[in-house]
């Protein structure tokens, strides 16, 4: 009997190739090392009896509109999987009152917007969406090895001629910024859109960034956004049922110390002290663990020192709040939108992004508010909210305090005094939030890492998306398709090629090559 396909770790990428494996009836076991399968992708009780508190991601349209989706939804359906649409996605709180939002309406987007000419960009912005989506949409759906991308740009140069190519080539270069004053004349509208990069690791004038506050501004506008109905993990609970229903198997508490290779082969991995054989072997792993497993023996220089270099991002803090009721956003209208960001200015996000780089407690961080309960009741008893906060950007390793107000430079002690800076932030838009919180937990960065190491350092994106460890370069330039120099040891998860995410296209790219 031949040995089976062995997968490191149970992320939402792992899960997605073991499932597309055992439907094409491939022997697969997964190695999770810790209790739960998952990864970012699980929801869990971390407040209160019965309120089910996202643990990192929450939105999952990316997975909704995913090739795994597309080829496997019917079957995934089956075992469960539930979505709730979104038709207001997103929103900026701005100064006190103030606020700017996308939904699916236009005019009701539109009525946000100061400036009569932003509104007639957004509309021929719009216009152009599905044309340049495709494109887009396409480049980041292509494996990195070289006949896909040449079919996909013969293809798209044929649609779009010289001059088109040439445009969407340099707007793939462009920072946020760059991209948002060339369009937009409002601040307002240039801060809400900028927001998007620091998702990803790019403040306002970071080369390259440009393309997310595009794609979730007008994807955001044309189809709102999608999460899981009771919480993210109705995904995972689903994927583990259908690759359980092939005959794969998941064993959770199982740490992978080493993999096996010997001639350049992987031939297995060692797991609890005790060696597994295996015909294949798909890490999800960061670069760092995959060098540590497989060892200064690779075979491959550039590829060792490649994964020793590769950048993380600054850290996150998650605070999970239990509410007595909804937020009282000033704003009124904020209520009813899925994320609400908290940030003035760009500048505001870009000072956050260099104190947080520079190893310093952001003075003015910014946030990325959750409101799941405001769509899914079902996640909390009658009547009671989650909030869900990230507190972007932060450092893992603190030297000091911008504002000079925290002098612990531990996260053990520093992770309360600066939670209660986040929810000042809120309580400034919100009047009397504070009174409405029955419970929280708080997150560091280095929490976060604990539980995950693939998280290094708080890095919730499991590496910097700058062009210089992107597209070819994602993760280590000539290795972007998922393979490794060794024979059969495959990488998968967000340090690589397509990135961060639930689109989960690394671990469906590594599937369709495994024959």
């Amino acid at each position: 009997m031949p040995a089976p396909n062995v997968i490191i770790g149970a992320g939402i990428n792992a899960l997605v190739a073991a499932a597309d494996l055992t439907a094409r009836g491939k022997s697969v076991h997964i190695f999770e090392r810790g209790p739960t399968p998952g990864g970012a992708v699980r929801t869990e009780e971390l407040t209160l009896p019965g309120f089910r508190h996202d643990v990192a991601a929450m939105n999952l349209s990316m997975f909704a509109g995913s090739a795994f989706m597309a080829k496997h939804g019917a079957e995934l359906a089956k075992h469960g999987v539930e979505f709730v649409p979104i038709t207001r996605p997103f929103a900026q709180a701005l100064e006190p009152g103030d606020h700017l939002g996308v939904t699916t309406d236009v005019e009701e987007t539109l009525s946000t917007f100061h400036s009569e000419a932003d509104k007639a960009t957004w509309r021929s912005l719009m216009k152009a969406f599905p044309q340049r989506a495709s494109v887009v949409g396409g480049l980041l759906g292509t494996p990195m090895r070289p006949s896909p991308l040449l079919k996909f740009f013969w293809k798209s140069w044929r649609v779009l001629g010289t001059a088109k190519s040439l445009e969407i080539a340099q707007f793939l270069v462009t920072s946020p910024r760059a991209w948002l004053e060339e369009n937009f004349t409002d601040p307002r509208l240039q801060t809400a859109l900028s927001t998007w990069g620091m998702h990803l690791d790019f403040a306002p004038d970071i080369a390259g960034g440009a393309i997310f506050p595009y794609l979730e501004a007008m994807g955001g506008q044309a189809m709102g956004m999608v999460i899981g109905k009771g919480g993210a993990d109705t995904v995972t609970r689903a994927l583990v049922s259908m690759i359980e229903s092939h005959g794969g198997t998941i064993t959770c508490n199982a740490e992978v110390d080493e993999i096996l290779h010997k001639n350049g082969v992987a031939t297995g991995v060692r797991v609890n002290g005790k060696e597994v054989e295996a015909s294949t072997i798909l890490a999800g792993l960061a670069p760092k663990h995959l060098l540590r497993m497989i060892g200064e023996d690779s075979g491959n220089t550039r590829f060792n020192k490649g994964l020793k270099k590769f950048k993380h991002a600054p850290g996150t803090m998650m605070i999970h709040l239990a509410l007595n009721g909804p937020v009282p956003w000033k704003a009124d209208a904020l209520k009813a939108f899925a994320y609400v960001h908290i940030g003035r200015t760009m500048e505001t996000a870009s000072f956050a992004y260099a104190q947080a780089s520079a190893g310093l407690l952001p003075e003015t961080p910014l946030l990325v508010v959750g409101q799941p309960t405001a769509f899914d009741t079902s996640r909390t008893p009658e009547g009671k909210h989650v909030l869900w906060v990230q507190v972007r950007m932060v450092p893992a390793d603190i030297e000091g305090d911008a504002a000079g107000e925290i002098t612990a430079k531990d996260w053990k002690n520093a992770k309360n005094p600066m939670a209660e800076r986040a929810l000042d932030l809120i309580e400034e838009q919100a009047p009397g939030f504070r009174e409405t919180i029955l419970a929280q937990t708080v997150v560091s960065p280095l929490d976060l890492e604990k539980e995950n190491p693939n998280l290094v350092g708080g890095d919730q994106i499991c590496g910097s998306h700058h062009l210089n460890q992107n597209f070819l370069f994602r993760p280590v330039r000539g290795f972007a398709d998922g393979r490794t120099p060794l024979n059969g040891l495959f990488m998968i998860g967000a340090s690589c090629w397509p990135g961060a995410g639930t689109g989960a296209g690394s671990g469906t790219f590594v599937s369709q090559m495994i024959k």
